[in-house]
């Protein structure tokens, strides 16, 4: 084998390595009801079509016919699905024949455009093994279609137009695609496609009350603090009237005044001793250490931190700033989100949000004021101490006063109802304390609760409406996918001074190249964000191949390899598939070692219920090339030559059609 290579291949092509981000987008675009009419089952079939799944939109608009559904339209975009990425030699004698018999209904059709079109696709396919000198005509009549036409036409035959007639079509088609490389803005909208839809917005609830054994306990103590302080007090007047009622007015301005400014205070005491932000939650459980997605959100925190960090800090000072900010949100994720079994990709909305919103609250300086507007004043704490000083110098005045009027046994009475009065009253204002702080506990917690979750489906709104908004259509993904494989034929047909009419046939191979991100529309193909592409170009001195990987935001690829190799270097072909890891394609040739190509890695776990694991598999497969490419290569591989003698267009059957 001969062989000449650009650039550094990249030795963990072939292999799975790290972590690859993917995404299944929930659309139902290309979704057909079982009760459909075959209007609608139509008109799936060509989104299906548009989309590059040519498989199902054969079944699809097959069943629009079978259905009652047909005219020229109809089955114009069937003939474009029946031989869409296919070559003629791909198609077996029954799909030729409904070819034919479907070619014998066109004089039947109304006259219009798209009968012109449909009329034309036959004969271009009349045209493959006629002499160059024959064609002018068709093509003339194919250039005076409508660009819409034309352009699908050109497409989805790209695999059977071959020699003059391909040469002839082939300027068009490359200036098309170097019209439409970066069409409706590709370069800043194809990463949102490969986004995930984010997960919908959580906050941590307010913990339940525990005012309640508070409450239960409350009506005893202070039942209990009435009686024996109306026993002392009632003592204590009987001794002394004037200094008893004096007594009781500053127990009672006393008692009330240090609940007044103390109860704060009290609370203030039995909060956790935190200086977070204001709407950082409480965390009844701490997340678990050591679990792959706590770690995962806890680095995703450190980034959106880091490159959101306030004017006048560098990304080291602001993490070391907020680490105390970081490390409670990041806890919250990970106990709001860990046990739904999702990537973190699908929450980072949501962290950046929360890294935003710190960085905010910073420059609006209240990023670290929940505990200062929460600490009781000075003078609240002051007149509270003078309070309990003062309730407790007259308590003692009482009880010295109730003891002056009494003797003997009277005195063990009144020093138990002193014990009983201080004790219930400790407990009773604690238990009422308790049961307050519980209530205002739980209303703040609640209020707070309400402003996170609201601050966060507003936040998760603009987000998935932006999302919306931006992700490309299954429609533009193909087109810029059918564009770059265009340039990229176009620049091999070039370099190695080749012109279609120098060509057997030809094929490529889309394989993802890692890293990479994927994405697909459910019921639809993998596209990723990282391409190799593997071109083969086959003519009558061997084979050309040709790979390149392509990074499919702006198209630019690097680390290409050439290799040139005859028909008989080439051995065998195998096909090898697994479950966990998906499909590798190993080329065996004679002189050299064997190449596997992985050509798509394992799905499974992706498919949503109503996925059918083998259709979405046959779908990748064939949006990948990977069908004619392994024919191709298989036909070669058991015939050699021979297999390209057969297949070589100027020895293809003529197609005849009826007009």
């Amino acid at each position: 084998m001969n062989g000449s290579s650009s650039g550094t291949h990249n030795a963990a092509y072939d292999s799975t390595v790290g972590f690859q981000a993917e995404t299944v987008h929930n659309s139902t675009v290309n979704f057909v009801h079982p009760d459909a009419s075959p209007q609608e089952k139509y008109r799936v079939g060509v989104r299906l079509l548009e989309d590059g799944i040519p498989s199902r939109a054969r079944e699809t608009i097959t069943d629009a016919i079978v259905h009652g559904h047909d005219n020229a339209e109809v089955r114009f975009h069937w003939v474009l699905a029946m031989l869409s990425t296919r070559a003629y030699h791909d198609l077996n004698a029954e799909e030729i024949q409904r070819l034919h018999r479907a070619s014998r209904l066109v004089p039947s059709y109304e006259e219009g455009e798209w009968k012109d079109a449909l009329r034309i696709t036959f004969e271009l396919l009349a045209m493959l093994s006629t002499a160059d000198g024959d064609t002018e005509l068709v093509l003339e009549r194919l250039r005076a279609l409508s660009p819409h036409q034309r352009e699908a036409i050109l497409r989805h035959l790209d695999l059977v137009l071959t020699g003059g007639l391909k040469d002839s079509l082939w300027a068009e088609s490359r200036e098309l695609a170097e019209a439409d490389r970066f069409g409706n803005d590709r370069v800043h909208r194809i990463w949102a496609y490969f986004e995930p839809d984010p997960i919908g917005p959580r906050a941590l609830p307010p913990r339940p009350s525990t005012a309640a054994a508070a409450q239960a306990a409350f009506p005893v103590r202070a039942g209990l603090f009435v009686i024996s302080s109306t026993i002392l007090w009632v003592t204590a007047l009987v001794a002394d009237p004037a200094e008893a009622v004096i007594e009781l007015l500053v127990v009672l301005g006393a008692g009330l005044a240090a609940t007044h400014f103390g109860r704060q205070w009290w609370y203030q005491d039995r909060q956790p001793n935190t200086t977070t932000e204001p709407h950082v939650p409480h965390m009844r459980d701490p997340a678990p250490t050591g679990d792959g997605f706590t770690d995962r959100v806890r680095h995703s925190f450190d980034h959106y931190f880091a490159i959101r960090a306030p004017h006048g800090f560098a990304p080291h000072e602001w993490l070391g700033y907020t680490v105390h900010v970081r490390n409670a949100l990041a806890a919250e994720i990970a106990l709001l989100y860990r046990e739904s079994r999702i990537g973190v990709d699908r929450v980072n909305w949501l962290i950046r949000h929360l890294a935003e919103d710190a960085r905010d609250r910073h420059n609006s300086g209240i990023l670290f004021d929940q505990r200062r507007r929460n600490q009781t004043p000075a003078m609240a704490k002051a007149l509270s101490v003078v309070a309990l000083i003062a309730l407790g110098i007259t308590a003692l005045s009482v009880f010295g006063t109730a003891l002056s009027g009494i003797d003997g046994s009277g005195v063990l009475l009144t020093v138990l109802a002193a014990f009983a009065v201080v004790w219930s009253g400790r407990e009773a204002t604690s238990s009422w304390l308790e049961a307050r702080r519980e209530e205002h506990r739980l209303f703040r917690e609640t209020q707070e609760y309400h402003e996170r979750l609201t601050a966060r489906q507003v936040a998760y709104g603009n987000w998935k409406s932006f999302l919306d908004t931006t992700r490309p259509s299954e429609l533009e993904m193909e087109t810029w996918l059918t564009c770059d494989k265009t340039l990229f034929i176009d620049e091999a047909l070039r370099h190695y001074q080749l012109t279609w009419r120098d060509l057997i046939t030809h094929t490529i191979l889309l394989t993802p190249a890692r890293p990479y991100k994927r994405g697909r529309a459910r019921r639809g193909p993998w596209r990723y964000s990282r391409y190799s592409f593997r071109l083969f170009l086959v003519t009558q001195d061997g084979v050309r191949e040709i790979s390149s990987e392509i990074d499919f935001t702006d198209a630019k690829r690097g680390n290409e390899q050439r290799s040139n190799y005859r028909f008989e270097a080439l051995s065998s072909v195998q096909v090898t598939e697994n479950s966990h890891t998906g499909y590798d394609l190993e080329l065996i040739l004679t002189n050299g070692p064997a190449r596997n190509i992985r050509v798509k890695d394992a799905d499974a776990h992706q498919l949503a219920p109503d996925e059918n694991s083998q259709e979405i598999t046959e779908i990748n497969l064939s949006a990948a090339g990977f069908i004619h490419t392994f024919r191709l290569l298989e036909g070669i591989a058991a015939d050699g030559k021979g297999w390209i003698e057969r297949n070589n267009p100027n020895n293809l059957p003529s197609f005849h059609t009826a007009d």
